[in-house]
């Protein structure tokens, strides 16, 4: 019988790197604890500790774009899109 994979949202894999991080239980024991991998949480936690800066910078103009706009230049871009296609044959 095959598993399959199993899928953990954003906070959980937070939760359990920030307590791999803390040192409270080593990782084998939180492994064990939550039935995953020990390299799971390692990978985890190394992405945690690499990207952690990103909580402390101001978000970007780009992630602050209405939707609506975003969806009127996809569309503007579509038709050029076709425009070239069509004028190169395709």
């Amino acid at each position: 019988m095959t598993r399959g994979r199993k899928k953990f949202s954003a906070e959980f894999k937070a939760k359990l790197a920030l307590e791999a991080i803390r040192g409270d239980k080593t990782i084998a024991e939180l492994a064990a604890q939550h039935e995953i991998h020990p390299n799971q949480i390692q990978t985890w936690k190394k992405a945690l500790l690499d990207n952690a800066h990103a909580a402390f910078e101001k978000p970007s103009a780009k992630t602050d774009q209405d939707p609506g706009k975003l969806y009127e230049q996809i569309g503007k871009l579509k038709v050029e899109n076709d425009f070239l296609a069509r004028k190169l044959g395709r």
